[in-house]
């Protein structure tokens, strides 16, 4: 009962688009009719600035690190851990106090890996630094670093339960992020 309370809080955690927030209270401006219209990170960034972008990548970030804080108080196994950050992104990508209209999850995954697991996080910056030279395309190089997550964690770990839930969670990232990676223009 107490992991299904836990993952219905993350999802509604995850509800929280701080780009949203932050830019009605900060700059009286709805982040939602700008720009993309993504309330993200980068698009805060684009339209409202650094301290924008600074702000919602931290907070969004939190929400990540925070439910998988409590999942660990909680003694929870990792493989559940990764079933919140799974949650908390879920709510971030289809809020449904947005009509399932959010960001793009980034900052929530790399927060709640961080906390999950800094080791992957470490080895997913690695790949993007590989990556970028060759892409030329900071999405397609960071998407594709994050991507590769649950093969460093397996690495790391030899464990399947949590590789498995990983695999689930880069796959919503991916969703996510269909329209961006190339060869899907227009998707």
């Amino acid at each position: 009962m107490e992991v299904a309370v836990l993952l219905i809080c993350a999802y509604l955690i995850g509800n929280l688009l701080m780009a949203t927030v932050i830019g009605k209270l900060l700059f009286g401006q709805n982040i939602r009719l700008s720009g993309s219209g993504n309330p993200g990170a980068r698009n805060a960034g684009r339209v409202l600035g650094k301290t924008a972008f600074v702000l919602t990548f931290i907070v969004d970030a939190l929400k990540g690190i925070i439910i998988v804080l409590i999942a660990k108080w909680m003694g929870m196994d990792e493989w559940l851990q990764l079933m919140c950050v799974l949650a908390v992104m879920a709510g971030h990508i289809y809020p449904v106090i947005y009509k399932f209209r959010g960001g793009q999850g980034v900052s929530t995954f790399i927060g709640g890996m961080l906390a999950v697991n800094p080791l992957v996080v470490a080895c997913f910056v690695v790949a993007f630094l590989v990556l970028y030279p060759f892409l030329k395309n900071f999405t397609a190089a960071g998407v594709s670093a994050m991507a590769l997550s649950p093969l460093f964690l397996f690495g790391l770990t030899k464990e399947w339960p949590q590789t498995v839930v990983a695999i689930l969670v880069v796959l919503l990232l991916l969703f996510a992020h269909r329209k961006d990676l190339p060869g899907n223009k227009g998707v």
